[in-house]
């Protein structure tokens, strides 16, 4: 019989002896600060408390959409024949993606430039090529 009152085995629930320490980042499994992120919501005076729970969903969220964004990016500099991303393919990444363009809304980005985009008013217009008093077969002809 265990002489310990429970009857549990020593040391299940805590750590391990020799364990190192495990930062919030890491328990949760992501790669943005939850530490740092919890600092900012304690120090930006939004909320008198905060809890454990609130930094790590939002260190998640802001490493979703980043990681959304990164990956956009990187396909529009790879169209572009580049391997670097700069903001002007962030902004193509982020403009030409309906839900990032809502969530962005109207969010300006430095040196990101503008959509290409030339209304179809002001294009020239197309040419029919056709030859007066002549047939069809007798065009079609002189043609080729």
């Amino acid at each position: 019989m265990s002489s310990l009152k429970g009857g549990g085995k020593a040391g299940k629930r805590g750590r391990q002896a020799g364990a190192g320490s495990l930062s919030r980042s890491q328990r949760a499994g992501v790669t943005f600060p939850v530490g740092r992120i919890a600092r900012f919501l304690k120090q930006g005076g939004y909320t008198k408390r905060v809890g454990a729970g609130a930094p790590v969903y939002m260190a998640a969220v802001l490493e979703y959409i980043v990681a959304e964004v990164l990956e956009l990016a990187g396909n529009a500099a790879k169209d572009n024949k580049k391997a670097r991303i700069v903001p002007r393919f962030i902004q193509l990444a982020v403009r030409n993606d309906d839900e990032l363009n809502t969530f962005f809304g109207s969010a300006i980005i430095a040196s990101g430039g503008v959509l290409p985009n030339i209304n179809a008013v002001l294009l020239p217009k197309k040419k029919k090529y056709r030859l007066r008093g002549r047939s069809s077969e007798t065009a079609k002809a002189h043609r080729g």
